[in-house]
C-alpha cells in the first residue's frame, strides 16, 4: 500500500487489514447505493440523487482508503467512518420516520444486507482511525 514505510512496525498488519477491510466495505456500500439508484431509485426526489452522490462518494473514499499514504491514513479513515455513520443514520431515518417524506421498509431490496455493511463499515473504519492515528509519524498527530 502507498505510504506503508512502517510495515514493520507493530500492529502494521492489523492496519493493513483495517484498511482493505474498511475499503472493501466503503466500497460495497457505494455499490449496493448505485444498484438501487439504477433499479429505480433515481426516480425518487431528493433520494436518487442521494444514492448517486452516495455511490460515487464512497467509491471515491474506497479508493483514498486504499492508496492514501500512512500519514493521512488516520484522516481519510475518520472521514470514512463519519461518512458511513451518516449513511447509515439516513437508512435509520428511511426505516423509522422516513427521510425527504421517503419511507422504507427492512423487507425492501438490500436493506438488511446494507445495515450489517454500514454497520461492520463504521467499526471497521473507527478502528482504523484510532489505530493510524498511533502510528502516524509524530509530526502528522
Amino acid at each position: 500500500m502507498a505510504g506503508e514505510r512502517a510495515a514493520g512496525r507493530p500492529g502494521a498488519g492489523a492496519v493493513l487489514a483495517l484498511r482493505l477491510l474498511g475499503a472493501g466495505l466503503t466500497a460495497a456500500m457505494a455499490a449496493i447505493h448505485l444498484r438501487l439508484w439504477a433499479t429505480g431509485y433515481a426516480d425518487l426526489h431528493v433520494i436518487g440523487a442521494l444514492f448517486l452522490l452516495n455511490g460515487i462518494g464512497g467509491g471515491l473514499l474506497a479508493l483514498a482508503l486504499a492508496a492514501a499514504p500512512a500519514r493521512y491514513l488516520g484522516a481519510v479513515a475518520a472521514l470514512g467512518a463519519l461518512f458511513t455513520a451518516g449513511t447509515l443514520a439516513g437508512l435509520v431515518l428511511a426505516l423509522t420516520s422516513g427521510l425527504f417524506g421517503f419511507r422504507e421498509t427492512f423487507d425492501a431490496e438490500l436493506v438488511r444486507p446494507t445495515l450489517v455493511v454500514e454497520s461492520a463499515g463504521v467499526v471497521t473504519l473507527a478502528a482504523l482511525a484510532v489505530l493510524a492515528r498511533g502510528r502516524a509519524p509524530r509530526r502528522w498527530r
